[in-house]
Protein backbone atom coordinates (compact mmCIF):
# COMPACT_ATOMS: atom_id res chain seq x y z
CA UNK A 1 0.00 0.00 0.00
CA UNK A 2 1.47 3.09 -0.79
CA UNK A 3 -0.07 6.96 -1.45
CA UNK A 4 1.58 10.01 -2.36
CA UNK A 5 0.50 13.02 -2.58
CA UNK A 6 2.24 16.31 -4.47
CA UNK A 7 4.55 17.16 -0.98
CA UNK A 8 8.21 16.51 -1.84
CA UNK A 9 9.80 14.14 0.97
CA UNK A 10 12.56 16.28 1.05
CA UNK A 11 10.48 19.62 1.82
CA UNK A 12 12.31 22.01 3.83
CA UNK A 13 9.71 21.69 6.68
CA UNK A 14 10.29 18.65 9.14
CA UNK A 15 7.98 15.22 8.89
CA UNK A 16 6.48 13.52 11.57
CA UNK A 17 6.52 9.62 10.40
CA UNK A 18 3.98 7.29 12.44
CA UNK A 19 4.06 3.09 12.42
CA UNK A 20 1.03 2.49 12.45
CA UNK A 21 1.09 -1.49 13.74
CA UNK A 22 -2.08 -2.11 13.22
CA UNK A 23 -2.44 -1.17 9.62
CA UNK A 24 1.31 -1.92 8.42
CA UNK A 25 1.68 1.49 7.12
CA UNK A 26 3.58 4.62 8.62
CA UNK A 27 2.07 7.33 7.93
CA UNK A 28 3.94 10.45 6.55
CA UNK A 29 2.55 14.30 8.57
CA UNK A 30 3.89 17.70 7.14
CA UNK A 31 4.69 19.60 10.51
CA UNK A 32 4.17 22.73 8.95
CA UNK A 33 0.20 21.95 7.78
CA UNK A 34 -0.10 19.08 10.20
CA UNK A 35 -1.56 17.42 7.17
CA UNK A 36 -1.19 13.26 6.23
CA UNK A 37 0.69 13.65 3.12
CA UNK A 38 1.45 10.04 2.61
CA UNK A 39 1.13 6.35 3.90
CA UNK A 40 3.81 3.89 3.30
CA UNK A 41 3.94 0.68 3.38
CA UNK A 42 6.12 -1.07 6.51
CA UNK A 43 5.65 -4.46 6.95
CA UNK A 44 3.25 -6.74 9.22
CA UNK A 45 3.56 -4.53 12.66
CA UNK A 46 6.20 -1.80 12.61
CA UNK A 47 6.86 -0.23 15.61
CA UNK A 48 10.24 1.20 16.66
CA UNK A 49 11.22 3.77 14.01
CA UNK A 50 14.20 6.32 12.86
CA UNK A 51 15.45 8.88 10.49
CA UNK A 52 18.70 8.95 8.58
CA UNK A 53 20.22 12.23 8.73
CA UNK A 54 19.87 13.32 5.19
CA UNK A 55 16.24 12.28 5.51
CA UNK A 56 16.82 9.53 2.73
CA UNK A 57 16.35 6.29 4.77
CA UNK A 58 13.53 5.52 7.50
CA UNK A 59 13.99 3.15 9.34
CA UNK A 60 11.30 1.00 10.90
CA UNK A 61 11.32 -2.54 13.31
CA UNK A 62 8.42 -5.20 11.68
CA UNK A 63 8.14 -7.47 14.18
CA UNK A 64 6.58 -10.31 13.35
CA UNK A 65 8.95 -10.63 10.64
CA UNK A 66 11.86 -10.01 12.69
CA UNK A 67 13.80 -7.51 10.79
CA UNK A 68 14.19 -3.90 10.38
CA UNK A 69 12.31 -2.49 7.10
CA UNK A 70 14.11 -0.16 4.80
CA UNK A 71 12.44 2.53 3.05
CA UNK A 72 13.83 4.90 1.00
CA UNK A 73 12.20 8.63 1.60
CA UNK A 74 12.79 10.18 -1.67
CA UNK A 75 10.71 7.04 -3.19
CA UNK A 76 7.83 6.49 -0.29
CA UNK A 77 8.52 2.92 -0.52
CA UNK A 78 10.34 -0.24 1.21
CA UNK A 79 13.50 -1.03 -0.29
CA UNK A 80 15.49 -3.53 1.19
CA UNK A 81 15.37 -4.81 5.35
CA UNK A 82 18.26 -6.60 7.59
CA UNK A 83 17.49 -9.58 9.65
CA UNK A 84 17.61 -8.39 13.52
CA UNK A 85 16.25 -11.57 15.71
CA UNK A 86 12.75 -12.11 17.13
CA UNK A 87 10.73 -9.50 18.16
CA UNK A 88 12.68 -6.21 17.45
CA UNK A 89 10.64 -3.20 19.14
CA UNK A 90 12.33 0.39 20.18
CA UNK A 91 14.49 1.70 17.17
CA UNK A 92 16.97 5.01 17.67
CA UNK A 93 19.89 6.38 15.25
CA UNK A 94 22.72 7.91 17.38
CA UNK A 95 23.45 11.66 16.65
CA UNK A 96 26.54 11.57 13.96
CA UNK A 97 23.80 8.83 11.60
CA UNK A 98 26.09 6.26 11.53
CA UNK A 99 24.06 3.70 13.93
CA UNK A 100 20.79 2.26 14.34
CA UNK A 101 20.09 0.52 17.70
CA UNK A 102 17.14 -2.09 17.88
CA UNK A 103 15.78 -3.68 20.82
CA UNK A 104 15.11 -6.85 19.60
CA UNK A 105 12.89 -8.97 22.57
CA UNK A 106 13.37 -12.81 21.85
CA UNK A 107 17.17 -12.52 21.51
CA UNK A 108 17.42 -10.10 24.94
CA UNK A 109 20.01 -7.96 22.96
CA UNK A 110 20.36 -4.71 20.88
CA UNK A 111 21.35 -5.52 17.60
CA UNK A 112 23.07 -2.21 15.48
CA UNK A 113 23.00 -1.96 11.86
CA UNK A 114 25.44 0.28 10.13
CA UNK A 115 23.61 2.96 8.63
CA UNK A 116 26.53 3.08 5.71
CA UNK A 117 25.92 -0.61 4.49
CA UNK A 118 22.88 -1.06 5.70
CA UNK A 119 23.60 -4.49 7.14
CA UNK A 120 23.82 -5.80 10.60
CA UNK A 121 27.25 -5.12 12.32
CA UNK A 122 26.80 -6.35 16.12
CA UNK A 123 24.42 -7.62 18.45
CA UNK A 124 25.40 -6.98 22.51
CA UNK A 125 22.99 -8.94 24.85
CA UNK A 126 21.66 -7.45 27.69
CA UNK A 127 20.15 -8.87 31.61
CA UNK A 128 17.39 -7.46 30.91
CA UNK A 129 14.07 -9.79 29.64
CA UNK A 130 12.19 -8.38 26.82
CA UNK A 131 13.43 -4.79 25.76
CA UNK A 132 11.56 -2.93 24.58
CA UNK A 133 13.38 0.57 24.19
CA UNK A 134 17.49 1.10 22.91
CA UNK A 135 18.25 4.83 23.27
CA UNK A 136 21.64 6.29 22.52
CA UNK A 137 22.42 9.22 25.19
CA UNK A 138 23.09 12.32 22.60
CA UNK A 139 26.96 12.15 22.86
CA UNK A 140 26.81 7.86 21.98
CA UNK A 141 28.86 7.19 24.52
CA UNK A 142 25.91 5.05 26.26
CA UNK A 143 22.73 3.07 25.07
CA UNK A 144 20.09 3.26 27.43
CA UNK A 145 17.71 -0.21 27.65
CA UNK A 146 14.15 -0.40 28.71
CA UNK A 147 13.08 -4.55 29.71
CA UNK A 148 9.20 -5.25 30.27
CA UNK A 149 9.50 -7.82 32.50
CA UNK A 150 11.02 -6.26 35.44
CA UNK A 151 12.40 -2.81 37.28
CA UNK A 152 15.61 -2.11 35.92
CA UNK A 153 17.26 -0.44 32.94
CA UNK A 154 20.49 -1.51 31.45
CA UNK A 155 23.04 0.80 30.42
CA UNK A 156 25.62 -0.32 27.68
CA UNK A 157 28.81 1.03 26.76
CA UNK A 158 28.71 2.14 23.05
CA UNK A 159 32.65 2.03 22.73
CA UNK A 160 32.98 -1.11 24.68
CA UNK A 161 30.74 -2.66 23.26
CA UNK A 162 29.38 -4.24 26.83
CA UNK A 163 26.33 -3.71 29.27
CA UNK A 164 28.34 -2.05 32.04
CA UNK A 165 25.07 -0.78 34.98
CA UNK A 166 22.05 -2.17 35.51
CA UNK A 167 20.15 0.23 37.50
CA UNK A 168 17.10 -0.66 39.48
CA UNK A 169 13.55 1.69 38.63
CA UNK A 170 10.02 0.99 39.22
CA UNK A 171 7.90 -1.53 37.32
CA UNK A 172 7.97 -1.89 34.15
CA UNK A 173 10.36 0.60 32.60
CA UNK A 174 9.07 2.18 29.03
CA UNK A 175 10.06 5.42 27.25
CA UNK A 176 13.42 6.83 27.70
CA UNK A 177 15.25 10.34 27.27
CA UNK A 178 18.14 12.38 27.85
CA UNK A 179 19.09 15.75 28.60
CA UNK A 180 20.77 17.31 25.48
CA UNK A 181 24.21 17.67 27.40
CA UNK A 182 23.92 13.17 27.85
CA UNK A 183 23.93 14.26 31.76
CA UNK A 184 20.72 12.62 33.04
CA UNK A 185 18.22 10.47 32.09
CA UNK A 186 14.56 9.74 32.45
CA UNK A 187 12.81 6.31 32.02
CA UNK A 188 9.29 6.26 32.71
CA UNK A 189 7.75 3.65 34.25
CA UNK A 190 4.69 2.00 33.26
CA UNK A 191 3.76 -0.62 36.68
CA UNK A 192 5.07 2.29 38.96
CA UNK A 193 3.42 5.49 37.23
CA UNK A 194 6.56 7.26 37.54
CA UNK A 195 9.59 8.48 36.06
CA UNK A 196 12.72 7.83 37.26
CA UNK A 197 15.60 10.68 36.90
CA UNK A 198 19.01 8.92 36.56
CA UNK A 199 22.65 10.91 36.54
CA UNK A 200 24.49 8.95 33.70
CA UNK A 201 27.94 8.99 35.16
CA UNK A 202 27.31 7.98 38.54
CA UNK A 203 23.95 5.76 37.70
CA UNK A 204 22.59 7.17 40.83
CA UNK A 205 18.86 7.52 40.79
CA UNK A 206 18.37 11.70 41.61
CA UNK A 207 14.91 12.36 41.89
CA UNK A 208 11.60 10.15 41.25
CA UNK A 209 8.49 12.09 39.92
CA UNK A 210 5.14 10.90 40.27
CA UNK A 211 3.51 10.86 36.81
CA UNK A 212 -0.09 9.48 35.40
CA UNK A 213 -1.14 5.86 35.21
CA UNK A 214 0.67 3.78 33.29
CA UNK A 215 3.54 6.00 32.07
CA UNK A 216 5.68 5.07 29.22
CA UNK A 217 6.79 7.22 26.19
CA UNK A 218 8.92 10.14 27.26
CA UNK A 219 10.15 13.16 24.69
CA UNK A 220 12.67 15.66 26.05
CA UNK A 221 12.57 19.63 24.74
CA UNK A 222 15.52 20.16 22.68
CA UNK A 223 16.23 23.36 25.21
CA UNK A 224 16.49 20.81 28.26
CA UNK A 225 14.30 22.41 30.01
CA UNK A 226 11.00 20.53 30.11
CA UNK A 227 10.27 16.58 29.72
CA UNK A 228 6.61 15.07 29.01
CA UNK A 229 5.00 11.81 29.78
CA UNK A 230 2.29 9.83 28.11
CA UNK A 231 -0.12 8.30 30.66
CA UNK A 232 -1.37 5.56 28.56
CA UNK A 233 -4.22 5.15 31.49
CA UNK A 234 -5.33 8.97 31.57
CA UNK A 235 -5.17 9.86 28.15
CA UNK A 236 -3.17 12.74 29.29
CA UNK A 237 0.53 13.76 28.65
CA UNK A 238 2.63 15.45 31.83
CA UNK A 239 5.07 18.08 31.36
CA UNK A 240 7.87 18.41 34.04
CA UNK A 241 10.28 21.10 35.27
CA UNK A 242 13.85 19.76 34.83
CA UNK A 243 14.75 22.18 36.85
CA UNK A 244 12.65 21.28 39.76
CA UNK A 245 11.60 18.04 38.81
CA UNK A 246 8.20 19.05 39.09
CA UNK A 247 4.69 18.73 36.62
CA UNK A 248 3.56 21.76 35.90
CA UNK A 249 0.85 21.01 33.33
CA UNK A 250 -0.89 18.30 31.97
CA UNK A 251 -2.48 18.28 29.10
CA UNK A 252 -5.23 15.76 27.62
CA UNK A 253 -4.74 13.86 24.78
CA UNK A 254 -6.17 11.13 22.93
CA UNK A 255 -6.59 7.58 23.89
CA UNK A 256 -3.66 5.26 25.20
CA UNK A 257 -1.05 7.79 24.07
CA UNK A 258 2.17 5.79 23.91
CA UNK A 259 5.62 7.38 22.41
CA UNK A 260 6.01 10.82 21.04
CA UNK A 261 8.17 13.43 19.68
CA UNK A 262 9.76 17.01 19.40
CA UNK A 263 9.82 19.18 16.13
CA UNK A 264 13.61 20.42 16.05
CA UNK A 265 12.85 23.98 17.40
CA UNK A 266 10.61 22.51 20.45
CA UNK A 267 7.64 24.20 19.60
CA UNK A 268 5.14 21.20 18.93
CA UNK A 269 5.03 17.93 20.56
CA UNK A 270 3.27 14.70 18.46
CA UNK A 271 1.77 11.93 20.95
CA UNK A 272 0.70 8.82 18.83
CA UNK A 273 -2.65 7.71 21.00
CA UNK A 274 -2.98 3.81 20.27
CA UNK A 275 -6.65 3.60 20.68
CA UNK A 276 -7.68 6.53 19.07
CA UNK A 277 -5.70 6.26 15.54
CA UNK A 278 -4.46 9.39 15.83
CA UNK A 279 -1.34 11.80 16.65
CA UNK A 280 -2.49 14.54 19.37
CA UNK A 281 -0.49 17.70 18.46
CA UNK A 282 0.68 20.05 21.57
CA UNK A 283 1.97 23.41 21.57
CA UNK A 284 4.66 23.47 23.96
CA UNK A 285 5.31 27.15 24.46
CA UNK A 286 1.23 26.93 26.35
CA UNK A 287 0.54 23.59 27.29
CA UNK A 288 -2.31 22.87 25.32
CA UNK A 289 -3.36 20.39 22.47
CA UNK A 290 -4.27 22.09 18.97
CA UNK A 291 -5.65 19.23 16.99
CA UNK A 292 -5.85 15.51 16.66
CA UNK A 293 -4.59 14.31 13.17
CA UNK A 294 -5.65 10.90 12.13
CA UNK A 295 -3.80 8.60 11.09
CA UNK A 296 -3.63 4.49 10.92
CA UNK A 297 -4.78 1.53 13.44
CA UNK A 298 -3.09 1.13 16.52
CA UNK A 299 -0.20 4.10 16.18
CA UNK A 300 2.65 3.12 18.04
CA UNK A 301 5.13 6.03 17.97
CA UNK A 302 6.27 9.00 16.09
CA UNK A 303 9.89 10.36 15.02
CA UNK A 304 10.54 13.55 13.24
CA UNK A 305 13.11 14.76 11.45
Amino acid sequence: MLALLATSPLHAAPFAYVPNEGSGTVSVIDTASDVVVAQIAAGSKPRGLAVGLDRRWLYVSDQPNNRLQLIDLAERKPAGMVALGESPEGVSISNDGRWVAAAVEGKNEIAFTDTRTHTLAFSIPVRGKNPEHAVFSPDARLVFVSAEEGDAVDVIDFASRKQVAQVTVGARPRGIGFLPDSSRAYVATENSNEVFVIDTRSFAIVARIKAGLRANGIAVHPGGSRVYVSNGGDANVSVIDTATNQVVATVEVGQRPWNMALTPDGAKLYVANGRSGSVSVIDTERNVKLRDIAVGKLPWGVVIR
